[in-house]
């Protein structure tokens, strides 16, 4: 029997042929980072390889002596014999999947990943590959993301609302990734923004990328009289919930932009005024698309709801099994429902709810890199860092 390209060990995902892990939560001699939320880029780790567009987000949450690679997505470097490249997420600025090749065979690990195009960074693109490594956050059922345009023009009504009434809008999300998101979506013709110190130093990265974002304030700025912060949209932390700092904008509504809005016990938990169902991560019907994209014969399945899904994809017809890990914090950090607690129609479905599963994702892309790049990542290194 072929031995496995990446096997679970206790620091984290490991590759044996090439000796690295991804996204490791122990330290390491060399790890391959997905992309930078905390729960997958930590702190100790002797070498980072990454994408490009992570690595001022990485100095900026790891440090910024950190020693730190970067690849292009669809650029290629060989390691110990295994060839390495990132192709695009669509989970946050810099986010990829990690493909690997060794003696004919090919395996790819995704990260977190959504398949909607947000504008804020590349979107997904689905690599062909023997084994898939997948993330399962809200695989289940229940979960089923409104389309962008429905989903924004709830938010700009609920801002125009408020402004109209003389309160300000505090919409509690995420200050990496889901704040950059929605400041790419609203209408910013409707007021001021005012930003979370914990955003705007990742909004001023964005904009350097090249992604477009309207002006943002923050809540000391001169413009941001009385008047102006009745009128505006202020994207805050979940951290931010009960803070002094909300004593600033007087009479407010507030609202929480997640996937687990979609659950009413999740909106009640959070006692905010509105829930608005949005997230960075895969839907039910998305996760399935994306894995009958692969084309894999062989899925493992990491954080999320594991066990439903390896049942589902194993119903399909595919060897599903499941990796241990210990990922899950930005959206993760509300309680996943058991299968249990899902209705009993919901339940059901599971056999027959998506016929997108089987039909993939239509693409020509072959998932093949770019075989021109560097070789080997870590101390004997001859690419300058970025």
């Amino acid at each position: 029997m072929t031995a496995p390209l990446i096997v679970s060990r206790p620091e984290g995902l490991y590759c044996p042929e090439g000796e690295f892990f991804i996204d490791p939560w122990r330290p390491v001699d060399r790890a391959v980072i997905t992309h930078a939320h905390s729960d997958h880029a930590r702190r100790g780790n002797a070498h980072y390889l990454a994408h490009r567009s992570s690595a001022e987000l990485l100095r900026i949450r790891l440090g910024a002596d950190i020693s730190l690679q970067t690849l292009e997505y669809g650029e290629a470097i060989e390691h110990r014999g295994v060839r390495v490249s990132l192709h695009p997420a669509g989970h946050v600025l810099g986010s990829a999947q990690v493909r690997l090749e060794c003696r004919g065979r090919v395996w790819v690990a995704s990260g977190d990943y959504k398949l909607a195009d947000d504008g804020t960074c590349p979107p997904f693109e689905p690599v062909r590959c023997d084994t898939f490594i997948t993330e399962s956050t809200f695989g289940l059922p229940i979960y089923r993301w409104p389309h962008q345009a429905d989903l924004f023009a709830d938010i700009n009504n609920w801002w125009q609302r408020n402004a109209a009434a003389g309160r300000a809008s505090i919409l509690f999300c995420y200050a990496f990734g889901k704040a950059q998101r929605i400041l790419r979506g609203v209408d910013s013709a409707i007021g001021p923004i005012v930003c979370h110190g914990a955003a705007e130093p990742l909004n001023a990265v964005y904009r350097a990328a090249g992604v477009p974002l309207p002006e943002t304030f923050r809540v000391t700025d001169e413009a941001m009289n009385k008047s102006a912060l009745s009128r505006a949209l202020v994207l805050a932390p979940p951290s931010a919930a009960g803070s002094p700092w909300l004593r600033r904008f007087g009479d407010y509504s507030d609202a929480f932009a997640s996937g687990w809005m979609q659950l009413r016990g999740a909106r009640r938990r959070r006692g905010v005024d509105r829930g608005f169902v949005m997230s960075d991560h895969a839907d039910w019907p998305a996760l399935h698309r994306a894995i009958g994209g692969t084309r894999a014969g062989q899925v493992f399945v990491t954080h999320g709801s594991i066990a439903v899904m390896v049942r589902y994809l194993r119903e399909q017809g595919l060897d599903a099994q499941a990796f241990a890990t210990e990922y899950g914090g930005e959206e993760e950090a509300d309680p996943v429902p058991t299968e249990a607690s899902l209705p009993p129609r919901e339940q059901d479905s599971n056999s027959t709810t998506d016929t997108a599963f089987s039909a993939g994702i239509d693409t020509d892309a072959t998932g093949e890199p770019d075989n021109s790049g560097p070789t080997g990542f870590g101390p004997s290194l001859s690419l300058p860092r970025s």
